[in-house]
């Protein structure tokens, strides 16, 4: 079992930036405003042979009971009681501050293993701070920049004395854990790594990305689904900003839940932050093989929903619509009719897409939402083979010839499925230009046939070699 760390501190102590070094990643949104991590998010970190559980967790602060900054340090909380070492990082430029003390003497009281990191030590700064640093009572404050990556070395000192004295060197050397490639590569690496999962590997649990407009009960129906307060929630809109995975268990098939922050349309995009919580919503559904777009069933769907539904199926990703909020319906007969014709006129290249309504606060419809997410999985997983596709090809060839492109009658010699994950075709054709109205004719057909309702297809035009031609 791997070795846990939760990583915790004030606001803009650089706790998100540690564990973006950490993991290997950019998937922790980083500013330089305070408060940009609300929920905490977990992730597989390595420090040189070391490999661990890593969390990283809200900024610790002072806050009036049922405030939104209470709940996010009970949230932080919640890391720690989870975690076998509880890393606290101050910053040195900023110096000791009086939350820094208070929450260390939390940290004191609860008997937690802890290992204090003092933070923008880069050069000759922060000796003043580092001296401080003594009175908080957690021990030797080890100095490190998490920006530039300095101090690493005596961070690998300083957990493996905890660990030895904890019992958990095994552990953190554990070999189950040595085969984790993904968090040993950049960055850049490891979104390749995932985005062939997603497209080409059904190994693993199915990733289903959670997404909609602000305050569309994203994060509650996850906490719902998993019968905890994993994720921070509230009246207040926008309280997601990053992407978090969690994994879930249901009916004898594993998933992974991506709760994302509430996607707005550029124009209302207020600030930085903002668009990197966009940025972050986008790349989960990129890295999804099914999203669920949570609509609010209370109202006609917005522009933005299908704006977002759109950029789904650009994606090349399943999708599932939920109409939450259903049990706050009154007429359930006109919100349903509503919606599905609104889905009809602006999403017709989707044709087809399941709509289940649901009450993620109570729980209502999660069986058939489920029904809902396999089936398209299925139907996005799907393969048809050459013989039936080239049969199927003959009869609407018959049925409407190809047009004439540019004075000749174009030929359609054959078609073939190089892909899946989303059902992706090759079409050899004679010459180029096959006409737009004509495909549509062809991946209308095809869903017809085979039964691909509601999922994106791709049809690639391929030119077929003439072998009569000179070499």
């Amino acid at each position: 079992m791997a070795v846990t760390l939760a990583i915790v501190g004030r606001p803009n102590v650089g706790k998100s930036t540690l564990f973006n070094r950490l993991t290997g990643t950019r998937h922790a949104i980083v500013d330089d405003q305070p408060g940009v991590t609300r929920d905490r998010r977990g992730g597989s970190g390595q420090l040189a042979e070391m490999r661990f559980d890593l969390i990283d967790t809200a900024g610790l602060e002072q806050a009036k009971q049922g405030s939104l900054e209470a709940r996010m340090r009970a949230q932080t909380e919640a890391a720690v009681q989870q975690a076998d070492i509880t890393l606290m990082m101050i910053d040195v430029r900023a110096g000791l501050l009086p939350d820094d003390s208070y929450f260390a003497g939390l940290l004191r009281k609860a008997g937690v293993p802890v290992i204090l990191l003092a933070n923008k030590c880069e050069g000759k700064k922060g000796d003043t701070a580092l001296a401080e640093a003594w009175s908080l009572g957690l021990g030797m404050p080890v100095p490190i920049s998490a920006e530039h990556g300095e101090g690493l070395i005596d961070l690998h000192d300083a957990l493996l004395e905890q660990a030895r004295a904890l019992g958990l060197e095994a552990a953190l050397y554990g070999e189950e854990l040595a085969e984790d490639i993904i968090t040993s590569l950049p960055a850049e690496e490891a979104g390749r790594e995932l985005e062939e999962e997603a497209e080409e590997g059904p190994v693993g649990p199915l990733r289903l990305a959670i997404v909609g407009r602000p305050n569309m009960g994203k994060s509650t129906l996850i906490n719902s689904l998993l019968g905890e307060d994993r994720l921070l929630t509230g009246p207040e809109a926008g309280i997601t900003r990053d992407a978090i995975l969690v994994p879930f268990h249901y009916q004898d098939r594993d998933y992974e839940l991506v709760d994302t922050a509430g996607i707005r349309r550029n124009a209302r995009i207020a600030d930085k932050v903002e668009w990197l919580m966009v940025q972050d919503a986008q790349r989960a559904i990129q890295y999804a093989a099914v999203c669920v777009l949570m609509l609010d069933a209370r109202q006609p769907p917005h522009k933005q929903d299908m704006a977002i539904a759109r950029h789904i199926a650009e994606e090349g990703r399943a999708l599932v619509i939920a109409a939450n909020m259903w049990d706050a319906v009154t007429d359930k007969q006109v919100a349903m009719r509503q919606i599905r014709d609104r889905l009809q006129t602006s999403l017709a290249q989707l044709r087809g897409v399941p709509l289940v309504p649901i009450s993620g606060l109570y729980r209502q419809g999660i069986g058939n939402l489920f029904v809902a997410i396999d089936q398209m999985d299925s139907l996005w997983s799907s393969r048809i083979a050459t013989a039936r596709l080239n049969r199927w090809l003959e009869r609407m060839l018959e049925a409407h010839p190809p047009p004439l492109v540019k004075g000749r009658r174009l030929r359609i010699r054959y078609m073939t499925q190089i892909k899946s994950r989303p059902p992706t075709f090759a079409l050899f054709v004679s010459q180029n230009g096959l006409p737009e109205s004509y495909l549509r004719y062809l991946i209308g057909g095809l869903r017809d046939e085979f039964g691909l309702t509601g999922v994106p297809l791709r049809m690639v035009l391929r030119k077929s070699s003439n072998p009569y031609a000179p070499g």
